[in-house]
């Protein structure tokens, strides 16, 4: 990909909690693939333990669908994932509703999968949610203030920020 020229301002991509829940530091998240930002940067939401839906983050167009999991890509080609649980593809669907599919458009704060949180824990699985930008620096992810510091997050709230 070419650089962007000179005379272009950097972009930003500002991505919300697909959920509401307590931040947490994506080095804090019990699975060193999110621990470690090998899928990408970001942070984690430990969420309610209630069944809630979780929203896309960003605008865009779904590009990976999983029971468990989704990708948005901003029309800035600005990629999301959001993991719902850990551990969670072994669940084979059961927890999730989705609804939407790969191809949609979507508005950020749109319903995308319904999330059984208890059921997910009565399998033994962490319901703690990574959401994370890919191919991304970590200079290029700012961190809402409330997320740094361990916050309560609203459904929909600012989460971080991402520039490029």
């Amino acid at each position: 990909m070419p650089a962007p020229a000179a005379t272009h301002a950097a972009r930003s991509t500002t991505v919300l909690a697909p959920l509401r829940g307590r931040a947490v530091p994506l080095g804090q998240v019990p699975d060193p693939t999110f621990a470690q930002g090998i899928v990408g940067l970001g942070a984690a939401i430990d969420p309610p333990r209630e069944v809630v839906d979780a929203v896309a983050p960003i605008a865009g167009k779904v590009l990976q669908m999983f029971p468990h999991a989704y990708i948005i890509v901003s029309d800035d080609n600005v990629g999301v994932l959001v993991h719902l649980g850990l551990d969670t593809v072994q669940l084979s669907g059961e927890g999730f509703t989705t609804h939407v599919a790969v191809g949609d458009r979507v508005e950020a704060g749109q319903s995308v999968i319904t999330y059984d949180v208890p059921s997910v824990e009565a399998a033994g699985r962490n319901p703690i949610v990574p959401v994370v930008v890919m191919d991304k620096k970590p200079e290029d992810i700012v961190l809402a203030d409330l997320v740094a510091a361990g916050g309560q997050l609203a459904s929909s709230q600012l989460m971080f920020a991402v520039h490029s």
